[in-house]
């Protein structure tokens, strides 16, 4: 069975699992640890989406914190009340102010607005190679946030807006985090997926052979953006505020650490290190602070991420999928071997 065919059932088990450790965490983890859990799984939908225009297509992009800040404040400017934005955004057209939108349709549309900015930018931007589109896609998040602080009467400027409503859930975060691995994987072992490969791996061979190159980038790029429009909406109503600072060039080479060590290519290993990495910073703060080591967990990091380069150039996993379910099933297997021959 190829990997597609396998993935239904082993998605439909992690679905499974994940209610049923959500509904535990809910139900007896305070406020701060929910947040916790719940900033590592918008680090899985950003590195997942990531992955699937550096890891699938090759392109080295940084502009997620741009789709981030387009998501977050179309979300926001949707969910506000009426009475709120019309004192708070005077610029704002009278069909948006007089709009006050569910937060699941409002997330959907912040993803759209997003993804519509990529393919806007992405013809020019994809003609790049290398460190230039680096460059390009960095540049993206400071003109994105440029707009953001001059466009006082509809993003109420540095201000930014405060007050939201915290409308995202350990539950909202969950079912994103699903629906951005269920389709980043189809998306993977389709044929558009082979066609992504097949341009990471040798960009001529893939146009001899008749692939529209241009097209399928500007589709990639688009895919991401949506869902990092998507984590930017989430991420708004968790703190319930947003300004233009809120998603910096700092959190696009978070992320590209993220894929780089999880796998170029691999869903299971940025998913997996985008958690670890979250979890793994945040229990080490109190040790920082304790010890008056602050950045301690960044050298960590950065020692990890240069250890990977030179002994795992492709990252943990490659582009390979690991079947972690049957990984854990020979683990199991193996510690119960010995009682069993004992018998």
């Amino acid at each position: 069975m190829s990997g597609r065919d396998t993935f239904l059932p082993r998605f439909a088990a992690m679905a499974a699992i994940g209610a049923i450790l959500v509904w535990a965490a809910r139900a007896n983890f305070d406020p701060y640890i929910l947040s916790i859990i719940q900033f590592a799984g918008l680090n899985v939908i950003l590195a997942v989406s990531l992955n699937i225009t550096n890891g699938f297509v090759g392109l080295f992009s940084l502009g997620h914190p741009a789709f981030m800040t387009i998501g977050g404040y179309v979300t926001a400017i949707l969910v506000m009340p009426s009475a709120r934005k019309g004192l708070m955004l005077p610029d704002l057209p009278a069909l948006l102010v007089a709009q006050e939108w569910a937060f699941l349709p409002a997330l959907l549309a912040g993803g759209f607005v997003a993804a519509a900015a990529a393919v806007i930018v992405g013809f020019p931007v994809l003609r790049l190679r290398g460190h230039y589109l680096a460059v390009a896609t960095l540049g993206l998040i400071f003109i994105v946030q440029s707009f953001a602080i001059n466009l006082r009467g509809i993003t109420r400027g540095a201000l930014g807006l405060s007050g939201l409503p915290a409308e995202t859930t350990l539950w909202w975060v969950f079912l994103f985090v699903l629906a951005t691995i269920y389709v980043c994987w189809q998306v993977k072992h389709s044929s558009l997926g082979r066609t992504m490969l097949a341009i990471r791996e040798n960009e001529l061979a893939a146009a001899c052979l008749g692939v529209k190159v241009a097209r399928t980038r500007v589709l990639a790029f688009a895919l991401g953006a949506f869902f990092a429009g998507i984590a930017g909406g989430l991420w708004v109503h968790l703190v319930t505020l947003i300004s233009p600072s809120s998603f910096s060039f700092l959190l696009a080479f978070q992320l590209v650490v993220m894929v780089v060590l999880g796998g170029t290519g691999s869903i299971t290993g940025a998913a997996i290190v985008a958690a670890a990495l979250t979890l793994f910073t945040e229990i080490l703060r109190p040790v920082e602070e304790a010890a008056g080591i602050f950045g301690a967990s960044q050298i960590i990091v950065a020692l990890a991420v240069l250890l990977v380069l030179i002994y795992r150039p492709a990252g943990l996993f490659g582009t390979a999928e690991p079947n972690l379910f049957a990984w854990f099933g020979r683990i199991v297997s193996r510690s119960k071997t010995p009682a069993g021959s004992a018998g």
